[in-house]
């Protein structure tokens, strides 16, 4: 699946060469329909491969395995122009024998790929996994009646899957769709016009522990569900679908659970957790070449949108109008994380709200959790300037309903970071111990991360207690003047947006 932006920066740079790739015979479905892959060769033993590079008429070779079996055919094809992907395998041993770390293996796989590009000269404008660069079986079943999606994961993973939902809809337009979800985030698909019903999942009270599971799996064993998309990577999600005797169930390769799936579909950190998500669609005839009905990366990019109209609106609306007066635009805040490491300093947070107020003339209302609420009280008194603090004080209905005032968004990586780009809010995320790589960034066009190059980086999925390293410099060398400066810039796009005719 990584292979994916080399083809198609070859065919950007040599539209007229003819690609041919060479994969192992179980992996020729993944390519096939990648619209820039001419021919896929099976591998079908060393000296067949040979043959085929010696006869084929090739003048360059791309080694993207770099074993020595590849090198053997690299060495015996006759192919004047050859380059090869570097591995670091003793690097990679070690780290995974002794726990050695090595500066070597901090860079992705995929810029290692780019690099052999750049040896022939080939720009490598594209460097992430898209939709259309691989494929999966498709079942020769009947499409699914009645189909359950799991997502029990947090509010930031719920929202980047309702673009699911909507694809199941436009895919199956009469199939029942039915949603297992955290019951803090049941909310989120319960107002979404996609899902016809959502079952909440008490994981620390009634479903808790074996026998709530057990409890849980016999609730859905009850709904007949013909088939499950599995989003969540969780071993407790898996077996939930297992248990509940579901006929079909479809989850991701790298899955805790997943011998229990009918079908696995691969997964890469190449791409945006958005789109990894579609790819489940792909057995049941899914699309993988535009993440949407539209085919516009920019309008499908916004899939909630405040209703205007109705008593969270009046809500919303009112107390906004009884917090007083405020300067011009309206800018979120979300200063939290459950993971402390996630969190740029609060004292920064309190410098640019004061720079936002007095020089940007804008109005902070600050959002998050009923835990962040001392956070916020800190941030404000050292701001000493208006704002609002929202913190604690919104559901995600009113959350969703904010979103349509605000002029920008600025926040850690987290949850309230993906409502706000789904809404279509320009963002200016502050990433520290996760990166962009991870495919949790904000999606769509029209938002900005801030982060800075450290060897360290990522030290996790979900960040942690306290920095690994103890310096924690993903943070600290993120500056207010940068951040003043890139939210500026944003707020000047969305001036110039509003003048437009």
């Amino acid at each position: 699946m990584l292979t994916g932006p080399v083809y198609r920066n070859l065919k950007k740079h040599w539209p007229d060469c003819r690609i041919s790739v060479m994969v192992k015979s179980a992996y020729v479905p993944v390519l096939e329909g990648n619209p820039y892959v001419d021919e896929i060769i099976p591998f079908r033993g060393l000296w067949d491969a040979i043959r085929r590079a010696r006869t084929g008429g090739f003048t360059h070779l791309l080694d993207l395995h770099s074993n020595l079996r590849s090198i053997v055919i690299g060495r015996l094809s006759g192919i004047a122009h050859r380059t090869r992907y570097r591995k670091d395998a003793i690097a990679r041993r070690l780290l995974v024998a002794f726990r050695m770390p090595s500066p070597a293996l901090a860079r992705h796989t995929i810029d290692r790929y780019m690099d052999c590009l750049s040896a022939w000269g080939v720009p490598t404008p594209a460097r992430g996994v898209q939709l259309g660069d691989y494929q999966a079986p498709r079942e020769s079943a009947p499409a699914p009646k009645n189909l359950l999606v799991v997502q029990t994961a947090f509010l930031g993973d719920a929202t980047l899957t309702l673009p699911l939902a909507r694809e199941i809809k436009r895919l199956l337009p009469s199939c029942r769709l039915t949603v297992l979800a955290r019951h803090d985030t049941a909310e989120m698909y319960q107002s979404s016009p996609w899902v016809d019903e959502t079952i909440p999942d008490h994981k620390s009270g009634e479903h808790r522990g074996l026998s709530g599971l057990r409890r849980l799996s016999g609730a859905l064993r009850e709904k007949r569900f013909d088939a499950a998309l599995v989003p969540h990577r969780s071993l407790r999600s898996a077996l939930a679908v297992w248990l509940a005797g579901i006929p079909r169930r479809i989850g991701f390769s790298s899955s805790a659970g997943r011998f229990l799936f009918t079908q696995r579909i691969p997964f890469s950190w190449g791409m945006h957790d958005l789109e990894r998500n579609l790819g489940l669609l792909l057995p049941l005839g899914g699309s993988t070449t535009s993440a949407g009905t539209e085919g516009d990366a920019a309008i499908d990019s916004v899939y909630l949108k405040p209703k205007g109209t109705g008593p969270v609106a009046e809500s919303v609306a009112k107390r906004l109008a009884e917090s007083g007066p405020r300067a011009g635009r309206l800018v979120g805040v979300h200063p939290g994380s459950i993971w402390p490491t996630k969190r740029w300093p609060k004292e920064r947070y309190a410098a640019l709200i004061r720079r936002l107020t007095q020089e940007a003339g804008a109005t902070a209302i600050l959002i998050g959790g009923k835990g962040d609420a001392d956070l916020a009280r800190e941030i404000l008194a050292e701001a000493g300037v208006p704002a609002l603090d929202w913190i604690g004080k919104t559901n995600l209905s009113e959350l969703v309903e904010l979103m349509g005032k605000l002029s920008l968004f600025i926040t850690n990586d987290s949850g309230p970071m993906h409502v706000a780009t789904a809404s279509g809010v320009p963002t200016l995320a502050i990433f520290g111990p996760t990166t962009r790589e991870l495919g949790f960034f904000p999606y769509g066009a029209g938002h900005r991360v801030l982060e800075v190059d450290l060897e360290c980086r990522p030290c996790g999925l979900h960040g942690s207690r306290a920095c690994p390293e103890g310096h924690f410099l993903c943070m600290k060398l993120i500056s207010v003047d940068q951040a003043f400066g890139a939210a500026s810039e944003l707020l000047a796009g969305v001036r110039e947006a509003a003048a437009r005719p």
